[in-house]
């Protein structure tokens, strides 16, 4: 029973302190990286020649490609985060009104000519229809 050898006492707190430290640093780079690779690829201002040119940097040298991106450039990431969220709102509120097939709530005068539509065809009475169009009027 000797021979087992317990981790806890060859591994101080402080030690696990400063592994979980590296650990969350090393995948703050990573999600840094790829923030820059996206931003590369989105900045419509580039070139093809100074996109690959960055690529190839933060690829090659990747500690220092990040660091001068972020240097060189990093004034402008958040503005085309923004204006990339606001196309992708945009596009999708478009989305929303053309599938729906309106853009707001139905006005007075539409209501009232549906409800005579419906009075015409006799699909309700006189008295409903003077109820509903009262509804319409006085809401």
């Amino acid at each position: 029973m000797d021979s087992y050898v317990y981790l806890a006492y060859d591994y101080p707190v402080l030690g696990a302190f400063w592994t979980v430290m590296w650990i969350f640093l090393w995948v703050m780079w990573i999600f840094l990286l790829f923030r820059i690779i996206v931003d590369i690829f989105r900045d419509d201002s580039m070139n093809g020649w100074a996109k690959t040119g960055w690529l190839v940097f933060t690829i090659v040298l990747p500690f220092l490609g990040v660091f001068v991106y972020v240097i060189a450039r990093g004034k402008d990431m958040g503005r085309r985060e923004q204006e990339h969220a606001r196309a992708q709102l945009e596009a999708t509120d478009r989305y929303i009104r053309e599938t729906v097939g309106t853009t707001g709530p139905d006005s007075e005068v539409d209501q009232l000519a549906k409800l005579s539509e419906i009075r015409a065809r006799g699909d309700i009475s006189e008295e409903e229809f003077r109820q509903a169009k009262e509804r319409v009027l006085h809401p």
